[in-house]
């Protein structure tokens, strides 16, 4: 049994406070701290979560966006806040990737953090240009088995999780490619529209205006589902890759520590909120699909992921950073 697994067995047999009762855990604002950039994904679905569930536990919700280091600047921040429930962190698939990727960590999201709540999900494209000669992806694989090494697989930021996601299509599709980084989304389109990469994974947020208007074709999207906002797009398990499922999320966690209550009471909100129209439509507008869930769920989310996206590290060879 893991540290978080221990935790969350622990708090488990505690009763979620009644709505009446949760507006008094808290004593003042909730500061929740985001590692990524105002307008991101991250970012729009924090703010919009934080809009919803302030009411419900009677207290603002401030968003606080500290960007930098690959979220260590975020994590950072929140262990040098009080474990008392004030202050949370937007967790994501970067928090699960990061004790792995970073040599010297300074914190260890397993036993560190606690989860409280998967706020929203969404895939990662297959993406090529128009006039790319790939009309899907079996295609691609075709391609990639009959000149082995010669294809381009283009995506962001080493360690990423759309690098990532590039890296174990590799590892499942059982082919020998090339993976080209860029530092953004803007350098990494421009490159594929001018034919220096092959195809690109990249999550659907800062491409959706270019898919939209043609400029960019989706082969397939990551997760086992088809992603809501492009229903005719196949996954790529639909494509023959196998054993692949990989959405990219976003969710809440305190400091370890954090009393249980307080805990209760925000998954509570969050769950409340996510169950109304108004938050469902405002995240799927953003390409998130809403997801919520218990804190068990939570915390599985954050242990199963941080053991897959270890082993694509060590597969792919993956350097770690310092």
């Amino acid at each position: 049994m893991t540290p978080i697994t221990r935790r969350v067995a622990l708090g488990a047999a505690l009763a979620l406070p009644a709505l009446g009762a949760r507006a008094q855990v808290f004593q003042r604002a909730i500061r929740v701290i985001c590692p990524f950039a105002a307008g991101g994904v991250a970012d729009l679905t924090a703010r919009a979560v934080g809009g919803r569930i302030a009411p419900l536990i009677g207290q603002p919700v401030v968003i606080d966006n500290r960007p930098g280091a690959g979220g260590i600047v975020a994590g950072q921040q929140l262990m040098g806040a009080a474990a008392d429930g004030h202050t949370l962190l937007v967790s994501s698939n970067g928090t699960a990737i990061s004790r792995s990727l970073f040599r010297n960590l300074p914190f260890d999201p397993l036993r560190d953090f606690a989860p409280i709540v998967t706020m929203g999900a969404f895939p990662i494209a297959v993406i090529v240009a128009p006039n790319s000669p790939f009309q899907d992806v079996r295609a691609l694989v075709a391609r990639a088995k009959a000149e082995p090494g010669k294809l381009n697989i283009g995506s962001i930021s080493v360690g990423s999780t759309q690098n990532l996601s590039a890296e174990l299509f590799k590892i499942r599709a059982d082919v020998r490619a090339e993976t080209v980084v860029f530092p953004a989304t803007p350098q990494l389109t421009t490159a594929m529209l001018r034919g220096d990469v092959d195809a690109a994974f990249e999550i659907t947020g800062p491409i959706w205006g270019q898919v939209q208007a043609g400029a960019i074709r989706v082969l397939a999207v990551t997760s086992a589902q088809r992603a809501a906002n492009l229903p005719n797009v196949p996954t790529l398990q639909e494509q023959g890759v196998p054993d692949y499922d990989v959405a990219s999320w976003n969710g809440l966690v305190a400091r370890t520590g954090t009393p249980v209550e307080a805990i209760a009471a925000i998954n509570r909100a969050v769950n409340e909120a996510l169950g109304t129209t108004e938050l469902r439509d405002a995240l799927t507008q953003v390409g998130v699909e809403p997801r919520g869930g218990t804190i068990e769920a939570a915390a599985q989310l954050l242990t199963s992921d941080t053991a897959r996206w270890a082993e694509v590290i060590e597969k792919a060879g993956v350097e770690r950073q310092g």
